[in-house]
């Protein structure tokens, strides 16, 4: 398959590159929105019955849809990472891990975009958090946050082509407590992953982040208007995802798909000739970055583990399409915050998700994989279960675990310890909750996804695959993470 080893994918993307050169004469601009903790399957085209995303369900009827769309880690800082450079957030040193740095020597599509005639920009937020105060030029482009894009539109030269990246901070959190229901969602329809109680002070919480998603496809319509203004709309491709899962317990920072999974969608009025399509192929956020320098006629550095999808966009089918090459994804995580009672370590992971199986291996499976529920008053004042994001559910479900079986199961399934392996059945058990990795009947599927993974992961150079890996446990740390309610400190 194309991902292993992780040069051949470059090989094919140069093959796709010359063979449909001359179909794309004119450089199509590109406009890349993303949100911050909007995770699958939350948008209307979805199914979802109470979010409203208009923006997000227009562009997908008049592009393409994708089903299957993962980020290369369920953290702001290395996903965002991954998709600006087209690799692993596990070969990016310092850069797999949130509040970190990036390598300046390291290519990313904006730049490269930029160095080929086109006029790049950012709004809000884009790369990070962290530091990247050594890169001469910000790798997401020129900023535009305090003027918009609508000033970056009219700076641009008529024919120049552009590359935009559209941020938002939404629907991370906090919330403002409450503005769903004020806003007229009925609690009763929305439906909440199974490893959550149901109870209204959650269904209340998933009612806020979906305020904050609304208001997010809020943003990617006034885009797309400016660019129906401008005359650009049709030879601009319209990209719409998140950076990693809803910032709620067992999602974001997680490698299930509550915390991995994305919408997806994308137009190009020009480029995709048969709209409306719906696609199951994998595609991981580490594809947009060579795709995109395809669609520019711009070389593809050899470094890049992402392979371009632009024969999924051109072609005239739907469903599972690429078998070769997209039948399986890979994802994982380095430290988020340093949570541990011990250390300054985080929960490294990786995984391999096919269309029937998730297999998970954790590499320090003798840590807290949401950081330690032990308030440390005298240490590390924000490690308590600080690989969750705080607010109303994390409360909730901490406050009553001890209520009944069911509130302990799920508080044990979100911040409890996990084996080394984990396997789930994704026809018996879709939300990922029941372990396999111990069922004999199971044990030859674990073990051919366990050797399939590991294969990957030395193929593209992976630490904790080749020997080493414990380096991104001593990358300083650059933010602070959730505190523990009682914190009363700076």
């Amino acid at each position: 398959m194309s991902r292993f080893p992780f040069f051949l994918g470059a090989i094919l993307a140069l093959i796709s590159f010359q063979s449909c050169q001359q179909e794309l004469p004119q450089r199509p601009n590109i406009l890349f929105a993303i949100a911050d903790d909007w995770g699958w399957p939350h948008a209307g085209i979805y199914g979802d019955p109470v979010v409203q995303t208009p923006a997000f369900d227009r562009v997908a009827r008049e592009g393409i849809l994708f089903n299957h769309a993962y980020v290369s880690s369920p953290s702001c800082t290395p996903s965002r990472n991954a998709i600006l450079t087209g690799q692993y957030h596990w070969r990016l040193g310092p850069g797999a891990n949130l509040w970190s740095t990036l390598d300046p020597a390291t290519p990313v599509y904006p730049l490269l975009l930029e160095d080929a005639g086109y006029k790049i920009g950012r709004f809000r937020k884009s790369w990070g958090p962290g530091d990247i105060s050594n890169w001469e030029r910000h790798p997401a482009g020129h900023d535009y946050t305090n003027t918009g894009f609508a000033e970056f539109m009219a700076e641009k030269p008529k024919d120049q082509p552009f590359c935009f990246w559209l941020g938002s901070s939404d629907p991370h959190r906090p919330y403002d407590r409450g503005t769903g229901l004020s806003s007229g969602m009925n609690l009763e329809k929305i439906k909440l992953f199974k490893c959550f109680p149901d109870h209204e002070i959650i269904r209340s919480d998933v009612a806020d982040y979906y305020c904050e998603v609304q208001r997010f496809d809020t943003l990617v319509a006034s885009a797309i208007q400016l660019l129906e203004e401008y005359g650009e709309l049709e030879n601009t491709i319209i990209v719409v995802t998140g950076d990693n899962g809803m910032p709620f317990p067992r999602c974001k920072s997680n490698n299930y798909d509550s915390g991995t999974r994305m919408p997806l969608a994308i137009r190009w009025g020009k480029g995709i000739q048969h709209p409306g399509r719906v696609l199951d192929d994998f595609i991981s956020t580490t594809d947009l970055a060579p795709t995109f320098l395809e669609m520019a006629g711009v070389e593809i550095p050899e470094v890049m583990t992402g392979l371009s999808f632009i024969n999924l966009l051109t072609s005239d089918k739907e469903g599972f399409l690429d078998t070769r090459n997209r039948s399986f994804v890979l994802h994982g995580k380095e430290r988020h915050v340093p949570g541990q009672e011990e250390d300054m370590g985080g929960y490294p992971g990786r995984a391999i998700r096919t269309h029937d199986y998730l297999y998970i291996r954790n590499f320090k499976e003798e840590r807290w994989p949401s950081g330690t529920p032990n308030y440390l008053e005298a240490a590390i004042s924000y490690c308590w279960l600080g690989d969750c994001d705080n607010g109303p559910t994390k409360t909730y479900m901490v406050d009553h675990r001890e209520q009944d079986e069911q509130h302990r199961k799920l508080y044990d399934l979100a911040f409890g310890k996990r084996p080394a392996e984990e396997l789930y059945d994704l026809s018996r058990d879709p939300e990922q909750l029941l372990n396999l990795a111990e069922d004999p009947a199971y044990a030859e599927i674990r073990d051919k996804l366990s050797e399939q993974l590991m294969g990957q992961l030395v193929a593209t150079g992976d630490p904790r695959a080749t020997g080493g890996g414990d380096e991104f446990d001593e990358v300083p740390y650059l933010g602070q993470g959730p505190r523990h309610p009682s914190y009363t400190g700076d």
